[in-house]
């Protein structure tokens, strides 16, 4: 027993899911297995509690938010290419990824950190002494808001998952049955992954706050707009409650920003449009690095937009839309690339200050994201001419023509078209073709430089990652994804 217990303690101390054994000294420095967890409170102050909360919080500028979330959304597509020289990315794009991919290793510990840090606040924040009731009430639904927007990013990603709510607060013989179980989960069925995600972001729609200081924080906007997009992506989509919660959002105060550029050009970050935005300040201990991952000569950037983005933005004359996301340079004499000549290869625009620190914000959720999500809603119940308002909206303002599309069929294409022009670059296409059926026949049919095929093998398989064999083989509970 006293051997399991030890082994025990090894895998917990190094387990990110949870979260108190985060700070516990290694084994080897011969800590006490009864004395590992102290009796008294987690945090024992207002101050602590909501120190706790900005940790969970500051987890929005780590490297998956940074970078991976976009290579995952964007190069995964058929928005962009890998481009760098990291092979992990190359598997991404190319779709032959594997187990021991380090990104996928990675990015499981990512989400399941920052879970373990959402689990120990909402956990333990009731018992904090000193703190006021209504506040202790916003602070949970924030926690579960993180904690349900890390399980969407990992259910899109690996379908079913380890569902983890607490964290284990001690280890000893008699316990072992119960944490056992917390330690070496085995996955549960998406549909039981969803029932927890719409749980936490309902009780934030009930606590949130309405408003914040910056866009940075939960609101009660931020999680109407996630149960629209939860309910979008299950499977069937229940589309009358992306209505009702599109309405939701578009009714909280939020507005386009007269020109789209504006979105861009740091002058006007936390704007009416944004409902979630990451802040930075440009400094060391709060820079975003990951836009100099992006644009730059210094070396080769990931993410290089895809010969059939620029076809469509031309194809639809979208000016605005495409300068705004793309900008052309002349790389001459600093590297080759497969895809694009040297005099003219281009680099996301969206994100214009690329300094080590930089003070670009990255906006995750906006009003014409949840716009275009209704006009989905809309569509699929038979309200066209609803539909296509709120399309033909969105595209005035970037000075195109009405949308043509007189039918269910032709305005589902038209909508999908629409939502890839718009979001470009921000992480979601990936997503939508996943969610809409269309992955599968879209990426397969992706065109390269005059128009010849990429020759992607996007199979059913393909549309989920495998779990990380870092992770298979420390729980030998886990069951690894069909086709790896």
């Amino acid at each position: 027993m006293k051997k399991i217990l030890y082994i025990l303690l090894f895998v917990a101390a190094g387990l990110q899911s949870c979260d108190k054994y985060l700070d516990l000294k290694p084994i080897s420095q011969g800590i006490a297995i009864e004395n590992l967890v102290s009796d008294s409170l987690l945090y024992k102050n207002a101050s602590e509690l909501e120190a706790a909360l900005s940790g969970v919080y500051s987890d929005f500028r780590n490297e998956y938010f940074e970078l991976d979330y976009f290579v995952n959304g964007d190069a995964q597509s058929d928005d962009a290419y890998a481009g760098a020289d990291n092979p992990a990315n190359f598997q991404i794009d190319e779709y032959t990824i594997d187990a021991t991919n380090t990104n996928v290793s990675r990015d499981w510990q990512y989400l399941y950190g920052t879970i373990g840090k959402a689990n120990a606040v909402f956990n333990n924040t009731d018992a904090t002494p000193e703190v006021d009731p209504a506040r202790k009430l916003q602070i949970k639904a924030e926690a579960a808001w993180i904690r349900a927007y890390m399980y969407f990013q990992a259910v899109q990603l690996w379908g079913d998952v380890p569902l983890q709510l607490r964290e284990v607060t001690s280890i000893s013989a008699e316990l072992l049955p119960e944490i056992y179980p917390q330690l070496f989960p085995a996955r549960v069925p998406v549909a039981d992954v969803f029932t927890q995600i719409i749980s936490d972001f309902e009780l934030a729609v009930a606590h949130a706050p309405v408003a914040a200081p910056h866009k940075g924080f939960v609101t009660k906007g931020a999680a109407n707009a996630m149960l629209a997009k939860v309910y979008a992506t299950m499977q069937p989509p229940q589309w009358d409650k992306v209505n009702q919660y599109c309405d939701a959002v578009m009714a909280g105060g939020y507005s386009l920003l007269p020109e789209y550029d504006m979105l861009w050009n740091n002058e006007n970050e936390n704007s009416a449009e944004a409902i979630f935005e990451i802040n930075y300040e440009g400094t060391p201990q709060s820079g975003n690095w990951g836009a100099s991952m992006f644009r730059g000569l210094d070396w080769k950037k990931f993410n290089t937009p895809s010969n059939d983005l620029v076809a469509a933005f031309d194809a639809e004359g979208d000016v605005i839309r495409k300068e705004a996301s793309i900008i052309f340079l002349d790389v001459s004499g600093k590297w080759s690339d497969p895809y694009w000549p040297q005099i003219n290869f281009p680099f996301v625009n969206k994100y214009r200050i690329f300094t080590g620190n930089s003070s670009q914000n990255y906006i995750f959720i906006r009003l014409a994201d949840i716009m275009l999500l209704k006009a989905e809603a809309l569509n699929e119940t038979g309200d066209l001419q609803g539909a296509a308002a709120l399309v033909n909206q969105i595209r005035s303002r970037v000075d195109l023509p009405n949308t043509t599309a007189a039918d269910k069929a032709a305005m589902k294409l038209a909508i999908e078209k629409e939502r890839r022009l718009e979001l470009a670059f921000e992480g979601h296409r990936w997503y939508d073709l996943k969610r809409t059926g269309r992955a599968i026949e879209v990426l397969n049919n992706v065109k390269g430089p005059n128009g010849t095929s990429l020759g992607y093998v996007v199979t059913e398989n393909r549309l989920l990652w495998p779990v990380p064999q870092a992770e298979m083989d420390k729980n030998t509970k886990l069951v690894q994804n069909e086709g790896y």
